[in-house]
């Protein structure tokens, strides 16, 4: 077993000003929805290749229903328990016939062939896996979703944001167009992930020509203190219970756009700070197991559910009050390469 060395870990250099994605005036600002559209598992337990099941895919078309009704698509990142299920393919299939909505590649490792690794933490992000065996888990899970959805994925998202040295390469060699893999201010290297400190929020182009851009998942440092958000919030890690009682005070949070575990209050403080920022396409996110009861931490019961939906509710009301408006996967990489 390898031990996690935070010293290696992988820290993806900030991106070079030249390399921001310069968006056109008339795509103005927009949001865009990703769904992890994954397998059921005991989040608590220790990763398993088999224990796991995907039944909350059944509550996929209603979910599909409302957003659509709201005028928001949806683009799913399908990972390998999914597209092996040929019930979970027809329900995926059946939403994406609106149109507007996506399917993209969700890698994860543990549970996606060629299983020549040794079933630990570590492992669990594919960036950390030789580079021959990552493109193979990668090639078995796009060429899985292709045969099931007749279309190539062109978006990509590693599973616990485990990118890694390779990843990028091995997507643009395959055709990939977007990858949003990289969680913006956030760093997972305790149990051997990558350290995305240095990441904001504004996409960018990887490499020279390779066609492939990167849409951080969208994280606002919010409250009084907000200015000196990482090195503030990085050295409050280091104080018990300290970026608790900084946040308690409103002095200092870290919001990721998700339901997941983002009071509705603080979600809508960070669009206000990402708008003001100038943040042109702010990047939401949720798994597909919190659309049943019972499946993730953050939707444990009917209640839950209903504060998740209610959530959504009215922060796309307030979305819309500000004229943000919603974009679809080949509405983004288009405006994304309109100038490149």
């Amino acid at each position: 077993m390898v031990t996690p060395d935070p010293v290696a870990a992988y820290r993806p250099l900030a991106p070079a000003r030249a390399d921001l994605v310069a968006w056109p005036d008339v795509f103005g600002t927009r949001f865009i929805v990703f769904v992890d559209t994954e397998e059921e598992f005991d989040w608590a337990a220790p990763l398993s290749r088999d224990a796991h099941a995907v039944s909350a895919v059944a509550a996929i078309p209603e979910a599909n229903r409302w957003f659509a009704d709201h005028g928001v698509p949806l683009t799913y990142m399908v990972d390998y328990p999914i597209v092996a299920d040929a019930r979970a393919v027809d329900l995926l299939r059946a939403a994406c016939a609106d149109g507007v909505s996506a399917i993209g590649a969700q890698l994860h490792a543990w549970v996606t062939p060629p299983f020549d690794e040794a079933l630990t933490p570590f492992n669990s992000y594919a960036g950390n896996l030789p580079r021959a065996l990552e493109a193979a888990k990668i090639d078995c899970l796009t060429e899985a979703i292709t045969a099931a959805f007749g279309t190539r994925p062109i978006a990509y998202r590693a599973g616990r944001y485990g990118i890694g040295p390779n990843t990028l390469s091995l997507l643009a060699a395959r055709g990939y167009r977007l990858d949003s893999s990289m969680r913006s201010r956030y760093t997972y290297t305790a149990d051997g992930g990558p350290d995305f400190s240095v990441i904001g929020n504004a996409a960018f182009h990887v490499g020279s020509g390779s066609g492939l851009i990167e849409l951080p998942l969208t994280t606002v440092h919010t409250g009084v203190l907000r200015r000196q958000g990482a090195a503030l919030y990085h050295a409050l890690g280091s104080v018990p219970k300290g970026r608790g009682l900084f946040a308690r005070a409103g002095l200092l949070s870290r919001v990721a756009l998700t339901p997941e575990d983002m009071p509705l209050h603080d979600a809508l403080e960070a669009i206000a700070v990402a708008a003001g920022e100038g943040v042109r396409v702010l990047n939401f996110a949720f798994h597909s197991p919190s659309l049943v009861p019972g499946h993730t931490p953050y939707v444990r019961d009917a209640a839950d559910l209903a504060v998740f939906y209610g959530w959504w509710a009215a922060v796309l009301n307030d979305l819309a009050r500000r004229g943000i408006a919603a974009a679809s996967l080949d509405q983004v990489i288009a405006a994304a390469r309109a100038r490149r």
